[in-house]
């Protein structure tokens, strides 16, 4: 597989900064990617990368699914990242199917990669055949395991809607409240109106929980889309819905593409009129939506 990197990519390992100290300096701009899996998505990666180094972002994101070759790509990529010196880079990191001395020794490679970053999630079981091996029950118990093996600025992850396996969204939000106590930050799952965003910081302020929560941005850009974004665990709303359809009646799925990112760039001003520590956007391994909606807040 070809890197997606520049050939100008040192042989050493690069400090990066902490996600934690970037949030304490000002409003953050970020993006995830997932690791590609041939030659042809590394390419796609490669000039998404390219597009957006322009737009200086604070940090990107790079997902992990689970398993080994997961493990592997996630790794290789948030390492070629750090090593281009340009971009400070965060890696996924999940508990399930993992033994506690399996996840020591992934953190001891991103520590001696200089990767200080650790997005610590629950994750989906993974696809691979053989049994589950996981020796942790909740991704609190991976936040734990990282805050005890190493200097790492932690991530975890927040639902505004609530987690699909949360019994309720009370239970939900103490379950975050108690990973926040030890981690440093969130990022939330995709959402559609600030308010959603904002009722989230409430509740947790109520808790006695103010660490940032970046909120997580995708747009939806096509009808279809509606559907898979309630799939993944995040509705959009019926005005949304309305809004989007009477797009694609006057103009078809250019007009629905244009007011999606219409929509998302309005909730952004919004949350930043409501002092979200940042935004983090979700490109799917694609730069033009997340240009489009950035030129139109920061261009």
């Amino acid at each position: 597989m070809t890197s997606f990197a520049s050939k100008t990519i040192s042989a050493a390992p690069t400090s990066s900064v902490r996600i934690d100290a970037l949030l304490g300096q000002g409003t953050t701009r970020s993006f995830e990617f997932f690791p590609p899996k041939s030659d042809e998505e590394s390419a796609v990666l490669a000039k998404t990368l390219e597009e957006l180094v322009p737009l200086h972002p604070s940090f990107v994101s790079v997902t992990y699914r689970g398993g080994r070759e997961s493990r592997q790509r996630t790794y290789d990529l948030v390492t070629q990242i750090q090593r281009a010196g340009r971009i400070t880079a965060m890696a996924h990191l999940i508990c399930v199917g993992h033994r506690r001395d399996e996840i020591r020794e992934i953190l001891a490679n991103y520590a001696g990669a200089g990767v200080q970053n650790v997005m610590a999630l629950g994750g989906d079981v993974s696809d691979e055949p053989g049994p589950d091996r996981s020796e942790f029950r909740h991704a609190i118990d991976l936040v734990e395991l990282t805050r005890e093996a190493g200097d790492f600025s932690i991530g975890v992850a927040a639902h505004p809607q609530g987690h699909p396996r949360s019994p309720d969204l009370a239970s939900d939000r103490r379950f975050l409240a108690q990973k926040l106590a030890i981690a440093d930050f969130a990022v939330t799952q995709f959402f559609f109106e600030a308010r959603e965003w904002t009722r989230l910081v409430e509740e947790l302020a109520g808790l006695g929980v103010t660490k940032p929560v970046l909120p997580g941005i995708m747009p939806v850009t096509t009808l279809g889309g509606i559907a898979r974004m309630a799939q993944m665990g995040a509705s959009v709303p019926a005005a949304l819905v309305t809004r989007l359809e009477a797009a694609n009646d006057r103009g078809g799925p250019a007009s629905v593409r244009s007011e999606g990112i219409r929509a998302a760039s309005e909730m952004c001003e919004q949350l930043l009129g409501e002092n979200a520590p940042g935004l983090h956007f979700y490109t799917l391994n694609r730069s033009t939506a997340t240009r489009e909606i950035y030129d139109v807040l920061f261009g």
